[in-house]
């Protein structure tokens, strides 16, 4: 029997569960688990997992298979991710492995550290240095002191008002096309609370010494308008009123423009969808067919470098020589590090920042450096890059973090405030050994007090249980 045969050929361990990467800048975090499932699909390491979802898929009903979307068919190391990364940030991107996807939920709410550069003199309608300048302010007066006195302000429970000008949806639309087609916003802009249980300045970067670079491109009169029109709203003013001060400041000149941009807009909506017809799930389903009737998987050993997909490289990277946007030394800048709940917004507290001081702010950069238990440069988060270096590289480390997740291995990372320090070295002294056994209990209780907190419930279905798990958190099919 086909599913006997193969149970009987899965010698080594199944390794699933949840373990974190650094994501790069540039990418997507869709991206990266495609890039992942690149080289866990054909390789060693997940050899006994892919197995077992094919005994899986041969135990279903004809039904159950039919209704399976076709690139659903395809067997492949199932993943997901536990909180996305804009492509603007870098750091900690938690993944899930083949049962471990089921505890990703998990992790959207709880807690976050971050680190990002705020830029003074300026403010964009993303609030980053990716976005379009909207206007510029007076940065002469800014000090570090004057930093760190505003920031007093955006400590503990806040009402935060997320960034206005971007893919937030109201009533199923985003708030920019209304803006976009001078339409009122149907309702006032509901803010968002949220904790900030550490907020410190920890770096200052006088004028001169950064290159820290505002962009180059600047909205037009009409996008600083109806941009300008959303933050009125999120002050307080009336939607259709801020909506009638946006549409009186248009001149024929700038109304023109916009039904030029109107028709851009829609035109490159089009394109996309029409792209998304041709998608890299379907171009690598047009491989080569195995007897089984899945594509056939490229070996990990013919792949140094995994191909560049459609959520790679969104930022455009920043030349060395390029030359500064501004006439002088230019404005200061900030390094902000903070501890935050799920749902707050890091442009924002840089927006914020900025409109408090007058002279506006924008993102510059953003690294999330823990989530939960996984932080940032410890064993339970590898580098991306060691994916590129092949799996004697990447497989030791992603196979570690899955025991640490199991508990085949103590785990020695919860929180980063807190260091627990093993020995690799036996006691040799009996004496010492009933010493270590008596300490070894309140060691192990404040250990595992933490992980309550922070660390999501392991799932302890078997492979019956497995077929009617429901469909996990960011599901990504490569």
């Amino acid at each position: 029997m086909v599913v006997s045969r193969i149970l009987n050929t899965m010698k080594d361990k199944i390794y699933e569960g949840v373990f974190a990467i650094n994501k790069p800048i540039g990418m997507s975090s869709a991206q990266v688990i495609r890039d992942c499932q690149t080289y866990f699909n054909p390789s060693k390491a997940f050899a006994s997992l892919i197995a077992e979802e094919k005994a899986l898929r041969e135990r279903e009903s004809r039904f159950q298979t039919k209704r399976r979307r076709k690139i659903k068919q395809q067997v492949q190391v199932k993943m997901g991710h536990g909180g996305t990364l804009d492509p603007l940030a870098t750091g900690v991107l938690i993944l899930g492995v083949g049962k471990g996807t089921k505890s990703l939920q998990n992790f959207l709410n709880c807690t976050k550290t971050y680190e990002t550069v705020v830029l003074f003199g300026a403010s964009t309608d993303t609030y980053d240095r990716v976005g379009k300048i909207i206007k510029k302010g007076d940065y002469s007066g800014i000090t570090r002191e004057a930093v760190e006195k505003s920031i007093e302000a955006f400590r503990g429970t806040i009402r935060q008002t997320p960034p206005l000008y971007s893919a937030l949806k109201m009533e199923g639309k985003p708030l920019y096309e209304y803006a976009r087609e001078g339409k009122p916003i149907p309702r006032e802009i509901e803010t968002r609370e949220v904790t900030v249980t550490e907020l410190e300045l920890v770096d200052w970067y006088e004028p001169g010494t950064h290159k820290h670079y505002w962009p180059t491109a600047e909205a037009g009169q009409s996008e600083k308008n109806v941009v300008n029109a959303v933050w009125r709203v999120a002050k307080g003013e009336a939607p259709e009123e801020a909506a009638a001060a946006a549409e009186e400041n248009l001149g024929e000149a700038e109304k023109e423009s916009r039904a030029v941009e109107d028709y851009n807009s829609k035109k490159r909506e089009a394109e996309e969808r029409v792209d998304g017809l041709v998608s890299e799930d379907q171009r690598a389903a047009k491989r080569k067919k195995t007897q089984d009737g899945g594509a056939q998987p490229m070996m990990s050993g013919a792949l140094p470098k995994p191909p560049k997909g459609r959520g790679s490289d969104l930022i455009p990277e920043l030349s060395p020589d390029a030359p500064a946007p501004w006439d002088g030394p230019g404005p200061p800048a900030a390094k902000i590090r903070m501890t935050v709940t799920s749902g707050f917004y890091v442009r924002s507290l840089c927006h914020d920042i900025g409109e408090m001081l007058g002279s506006g702010a924008m993102m510059a950069e953003l690294a999330r450096t823990r989530q939960g238990q996984f932080v940032l440069g410890e064993a339970n988060c590898m580098e991306y890059e060691d994916l590129l270096k092949g799996e004697d590289v990447w497989g030791p480390k992603v196979k570690g973090m899955l025991d640490l997740w199991n508990g085949v291995k103590p785990a020695t990372v919860v929180e980063p405030e807190v260091k627990t320090e093993t020995t690799a070295e036996e006691p040799k002294v009996e004496e010492s050994k009933a010493e270590e056994a008596k300490a070894e209990p309140a060691a192990e209780d404040v250990k595992m007090e933490e992980t309550s907190v922070e660390e999501p419930p392991k799932q302890e279905n078997g492979a019956e249980a497995a077929t009617t798990q429901p469909e996990p958190v960011q599901e990504v099919a490569a």
